[in-house]
This record gives structure tokens, C-alpha cells and sequence, in this order.
């Protein structure tokens, strides 16, 4: 897990801008989604792919303690799952070469072991799995995450999930400005290093979502209805 480290004068500049370091004091659990990004194999089993992240697992217990928490508060719970293809051809062509883009394409195809939820992720059945071909699930094309949640009346977003500073991080940037509320969770999302995952969490508690820890976020549920 992560060495989460915000600089206090970024915190008291939110402060001092918005008038208190957290946004929500409470939600709309009716219309709130955990929304779980792309907790595959690939990211997660060691050794298995490329683009493996080292020590994600060590974000699950918080990641499943929330979805628990959602599904007994009436919350709903919806997860991702990403997919490299050749048609995303500004990533395909500029940020790989052959070698490394056949590997990520390979592992994230259709019937890869690769590609599947981890084992240790405690989706149910009846949750919805929604399938993205970009970083953020909002870009056109990507996914129908924006009709699903349009027909189930979700304006409130709390994103977990990998990694913090691309798929995360894109997707909630995408989430505010479309006008969604947005909860982004600092021990419950990895990336493959505290660098990069303490710039994303800057960006997002300044500009783009209400930053917290998971033990502070189940009371917040708890504490809603």
C-alpha cells in the first residue's frame, strides 16, 4: 500500500478556497456507485503481464470492505474491466513498441486469464462489469458507463480501483466535469509508485474530487442514507 503523503499547504489551501478539508458530509446512498476500476489479473497476479502493478493486492481488503459496505446501505457497486486494442491508435502507436504492445494487447484480449476480475475481488453475480477500450470509461467510445449510470439515477461516484494516475485518475477528472460528485480514495486505489500516486491525489483533492481514506469513507456511508 501506498506512503500517502498530500503536502498540508495543499490541504489548507482546499480549506482556505472551500471552507473545509472534506466536501461530502453526507451522500445519497440511492444514488451513489462504488465504481471498482479494472482490478484484473493482469495488474494484479505476479509475473502474469507487462503491465503488472507490484503490491496491488494490498488494496483489495479495503476495496471489498467498501463494496460491503455499499451493497448493506443500498449503494450499488459496478466494476470495470479494461482492454488494449489496436484502435486506440494514439496509444498503439506512440506510447509502445511492437513488442510490448502485442504482450498488453494479447493479455487483455477476449478469453485471456489475463484479463479477468482477480480471484480475490468480491464481485457478486448480480453486479454489473462494465467492459472500457480507453483510460477514462467517459471518453466517447470507451464505454456505456455513462447510460448505465444515466438509467440508474447515480450522480455520485466513489472511485477505487487501478491505476491512480491513469485509469483512475481519468475517469474521475471525466466524472466532475460531467458533473457527477466524485469521491476518490487514496488507500484504496495503487499505481506503481508513491510518486505517482501522491501527484494524482493532489490534482484531485484541488480540482477534481473529495480526496479520502476508507475507514473515514464507510462512516461517511454509514452516516448517510
Amino acid at each position: 500500500m501506498h506512503k500517502i503523503n498530500i503536502p498540508e499547504k495543499i490541504i489548507q489551501n482546499c480549506i482556505s478556497r472551500r471552507g473545509k478539508r472534506y466536501i461530502f458530509d453526507k451522500i445519497n446512498l440511492k444514488s451513489t456507485a462504488l465504481l471498482v476500476i479494472d482490478m484484473q489479473n493482469c495488474f494484479i497476479v505476479p509475473n502474469l503481464s507487462i503491465v503488472e502493478v507490484p503490491g496491488l493486492e494490498k488494496i483489495v481488503p479495503n476495496i471489498n470492505s467498501l463494496a460491503k459496505t455499499m451493497r448493506e446501505a443500498g449503494g450499488k457497486v459496478i466494476w470495470t474491466e479494461h482492454i488494449y486494442t489496436k484502435e486506440w491508435s494514439s496509444w498503439h502507436d506512440n506510447f509502445s513498441n511492437d513488442q510490448t504492445r502485442k504482450k498488453i494487447i494479447n493479455d487483455t484480449s477476449k478469453g485471456s486469464f489475463a484479463r479477468q476480475l482477480w480471484s480475490g475481488m468480491d464481485k457478486k453475480d448480480n453486479e454489473l462489469l462494465i467492459t472500457k477500450y480507453r483510460s477514462s470509461a467517459f471518453t466517447p467510445g470507451s464505454s456505456n458507463l455513462k447510460s448505465v449510470l444515466d438509467k440508474l439515477e447515480i450522480d455520485t461516484l466513489i472511485i477505487t480501483g487501478t491505476l491512480t494516475n491513469v485509469c483512475c485518475e481519468s475517469t474521475t477528472r471525466d466524472a466532475m466535469l460531467l458533473n457527477y460528485n466524485t469521491i476518490f480514495l487514496a488507500d484504496a486505489t495503487g499505481t506503481r509508485s508513491d510518486e505517482e500516486h501522491n501527484a494524482t491525489l493532489v490534482n484531485m483533492i484541488q480540482f477534481f474530487a473529495d480526496v479520502r481514506m476508507t475507514s473515514d469513507t464507510i462512516k461517511l456511508i454509514s452516516n448517510s442514507e
